[in-house]
């Protein structure tokens, strides 16, 4: 159940209704209709009325909308998997816990009536326009521009062209941490293991966390009893097999083949530790971060992350992509480039609540194509066995609509046919978040220009507003 949280215009005209529960008027199709019709009116006017208001902000002398400019409203919290500190109290959040931060010159939003912000300030190195501390896990929460934005534009085109200079020194970055691998210091051999994890598998570098957080882990955090060695197994040499809880509590098993030194060297480390001690125990993230960006200005864990990400959707979609088919089986063949990234990033999702009952609906409308190109089929032959027994112009004809309305039907059951498998294996697997963060847009907009696929076949209307910049810039020659 969705909750709205209704302002006391919008709430006055619900509780309209709400008196006459009990009359036979509200059984009335007409009443209900006319009601909703009006009161989603209401509610239209008023959230545009809000967002001209509060939702909008002038950046170097442009305006430009803002993100999330409604705070999140007192309730129980519930956290990702199984968050020690799920169902404690979220508390309101007041003017008093809140920091403004704008121009000097710029005319400073009045706090509600009897309370005061708890700072005003002019800082314009951060991007951010209110903060506050949320009361659960003690981080600040940011209101900021929404990621049209011109400046958010300008931060994501510089994102993934950091991705792609990784692209003319990574054989070099390879080859040292392959070298790490026989070094006689530890801390460098773990070090080399780890980015050398980082590189193929996508891992987060992990950080430190308090000890209230959910035991979720990175690279550098995992500890010896997330892996398993196994020097053979489903027929491929020095495997590890991974097993353990990341981001957002996601469960993360993968059983990978490895290279022989790195086999060796996971024995190495494991060697007299206890299932709890750490798997890097001479490395952190600050060592392994500082590692990297020796090795290339501005490199970290999520860069390599970005442009594993990437580099897989432009091979993937070179290779799946056939230029003679059709829009719909080039959409397929994006989803299945896109789900080898989510593979790779470990993007799971679970199946949702309607999957069942969405698949009987189409699988129900297969099945009745497939009984009308069978009816089609019958009424062809009888218009060619007509046609050959007194041929003329009209049973030619005939004959001629009959066979367009056999291939139509096919084309329709061949389209509904790739929904359901693109659904399918789409099931568990959730492709919008690589979509949103890891895949460099451009990699897309050129996809699309090149195939005649229109954008929005691939891009919601947030991908297509967040994206402007690539879609402005992008021709279909471009390959990341």
């Amino acid at each position: 159940m969705t909750q709205v949280k209704l302002s006391p215009l919008t709430e006055e005209i619900a509780t309209f209704y709400a008196k006459m529960l009990d009359h036979e008027y509200t059984t009335k199709e007409v009443f209900q209709k006319n009601f909703f019709k009006d009161w989603r009116k209401v509610l239209k006017d008023e959230a545009a009325r809000l967002m001209e208001e509060f939702g909008y902000c002038l950046l170097d002398g442009h305006r430009e909308k803002i993100g999330n400019f409604k705070l999140e409203p007192p309730g129980l919290f519930r956290g990702r998997g199984e968050h020690p500190k799920m169902g404690r109290l979220k508390k309101r959040i007041q003017p008093e816990d809140v920091a403004i931060n704008c121009s000097k010159d710029s005319k400073i939003p009045e706090p509600p009536a009897g309370h005061k912000w708890k700072r005003v300030q002019h800082d314009n190195t951060v991007t951010w326009l209110a903060s506050w501390l949320e009361n659960i896990q003690k981080r600040p929460k940011y209101i900021m521009l929404n990621p049209s934005s011109k400046l958010k534009g300008e931060k994501d085109w510089q994102k993934y062209e950091t991705a792609r200079r990784l692209k003319e020194c990574v054989k070099s970055i390879r080859k040292r941490y392959m070298q790490d691998w026989k070094s006689r210091e530890m801390k460098s051999r773990q070090r080399g293991v780890a980015i050398y994890f980082i590189d193929k598998l996508a891992l987060r570098a992990g950080n430190e966390k308090d000890d209230e957080s959910a035991d979720t882990v990175g690279c550098c955090s995992l500890r010896v009893e997330h892996i398993r060695l196994h020097k053979h197994l489903d027929g491929l040499d020095h495997v590890v097999e991974f097993d353990f809880l990341g981001k957002d509590s996601i469960r993360y098993y993968n059983k990978v083949p490895v290279e022989k030194q790195v086999f060796k060297n996971l024995k190495l480390f494991i060697k007299h530790k206890d299932p709890e001690d750490d798997l890097f125990d001479r490395i952190s993230t600050v060592n392994l971060n500082k590692a990297l960006t020796e090795s290339m200005s501005g490199l970290t864990a999520k860069v390599f992350r970005t442009f594993n990400a990437s580099t897989t959707l432009q091979d993937q979609l070179n290779k799946l992509t056939s230029d003679d088919g059709t829009v719909e089986e080039k959409i397929l063949s994006y989803n299945r480039a896109n789900r080898a990234v989510a593979i790779l990033c470990n993007h799971q999702r679970a199946a949702p609540k309607t999957f069942e009952k969405s698949m009987q609906l189409l699988q129900e409308k297969i099945q009745k194509k497939k009984e009308q190109i069978e009816e089609a089929r019958k009424e062809l032959k009888e218009a060619k066995q007509v046609d050959k027994d007194t041929p003329s112009d009209k049973s030619s004809k005939l004959v001629e609509k009959k066979q367009k309305a056999v291939q139509r039907l096919c084309d329709q059951l061949k389209k509904l046919q790739l929904q359901e498998t693109d659904r399918e294996e789409n099931k568990v697997i959730a492709l919008g978040t690589s979509k949103l963060n890891y895949l460099d847009p451009r990699i897309t907009v050129a996809w699309c220009k090149k195939h005649q696929v229109p954008i929005e076949k691939i891009f919601n209307k947030t991908h297509r507003e967040k994206f402007a910049w690539a879609i402005d810039m992008t021709d279909e020659s471009f390959q990341f």
